[in-house]
């Protein structure tokens, strides 16, 4: 920035300078413009120096720029695949425990007609025994109701 300056304060100095009458030119000092101007030479390699470091510094900045953003990204991208792989997994685990529970149904019900044919057989069985011990007490009661009290006793004697 020091050369700069300087830069600006000869230019300066020339546009201040006397004109020469009738002519494009002017008077100024030899001493003080070569001053200026050998303080210019002086700051310009350290100028340029500190230029060109904060060039080199701007492209690493950048270059680390770039490779944060691209982390970044592949990050993201690794983010978004997981997501998308998860929900994948759970519309998948969806669709299987809706079969499965399908499934359950129809074997319940399966077995509830099983269970069910089962008892009503048991109860046709049951109806049968039923049936016959009926009509086995009805023959006894009509012998009863047809054998005199002496028959009775005499067969219960035997």
């Amino acid at each position: 920035m020091e050369a700069i300056e300087k830069l600006q304060s000869a230019i300066t100095m020339v546009n201040e300078a006397r004109a020469v009458p009738l002519s494009a030119s002017c008077v100024v000092h030899r001493g003080e413009l070569l001053g200026i101007l050998e303080e210019i030479n002086q700051a310009l390699p350290v100028d340029l120096s500190n230029a060109q470091k904060l060039l080199a510094n701007r492209e690493n900045i950048i270059e680390e720029g770039r490779q944060s953003a691209e982390q970044l990204v592949a990050h993201a991208r690794e983010e978004v695949a997981r997501m998308v792989e998860q929900t994948a997994i759970v519309a998948a685990a969806r669709e299987e425990s809706a079969r499965l529970i399908d499934e359950a149904h129809a074997k319940v019900e399966k077995e509830r007609e099983e269970v069910d044919a089962y008892i009503d057989s048991r109860l046709a069985t049951l109806e049968v025994i039923l049936n016959k011990t009926l009509e086995a007490v009805n023959r006894g009661r009509e012998r009863l109701a047809g054998a005199s009290d002496k028959d009775v006793l005499s067969q219960l004697a035997d």
